[in-house]
Parts: structure tokens; C-alpha cells; sequence
């Protein structure tokens, strides 16, 4: 797996990929599109995820950068989350989603 230094470099890489969507992270679905799509946790897949830590290595510091498409709607784009998506108010089926181990 790629690591990156910065958030803005791992996200300039997806991109290149073909990750140009821009998801945001709600209660029960994923956004994009200024709300016209709703994603929800059986239309995405996550495809790859990388840690992007701060400066100073802690926890509180790091990002989640994933990597994300849906066949459903024919989207691939990116979502970043501070390190630990249970910090978000989310549903269980959402957090298992994002969750890796």
C-alpha cells in the first residue's frame, strides 16, 4: 500500500486514479455532489484506505484517507475522517463499513 506524507498528496494520487468525487460523512450515507447523491453502506465499497499521520505522530493528528466507489451510481472519490470514524455520530452500519482492522 502507497503511504503518503500529507493529506494532500494521497488525495492528488486518488485522484489520478480516478477518485474525483468528494464524499462527506453522515449520519447514514456518504454525500457527494452538493447532497444530489446519497450513498449508503451496501452501495460503496471501500477500495483502498490509508493513515495519514500528523505532524507530531499522534492519533489525535491523523487522518483517514479512503478510497471509494460505488458500481450503483458509477462514483469513485475519496473521504477523509479524522483517525477513529466512532468519533463521528454515525450508524452501526456505517461504522462498520468504515472500520478496519
Amino acid at each position: 500500500m502507497e503511504g503518503f506524507s500529507n493529506l494532500v498528496d494521497g488525495i492528488n494520487y486518488l485522484k489520478n486514479q480516478g477518485y474525483t468525487e468528494d464524499f462527506n460523512l453522515k449520519e447514514n450515507c456518504l454525500e457527494c455532489r452538493d447532497r444530489h447523491f446519497r450513498v449508503f453502506h451496501d452501495e460503496f465499497e471501500i477500495d483502498k484506505w490509508y493513515r495519514i499521520e500528523g505532524d507530531d505522530s499522534s492519533a489525535e493528528n491523523s487522518s483517514i484517507l479512503y478510497a471509494i466507489s460505488s458500481d450503483k451510481y458509477k462514483l469513485k472519490g475519496t473521504l477523509v475522517n479524522a483517525y477513529g470514524v466512532y468519533s463521528n455520530d454515525i450508524t452501526d452500519e456505517m461504522l462498520s463499513k468504515l472500520s478496519f482492522s
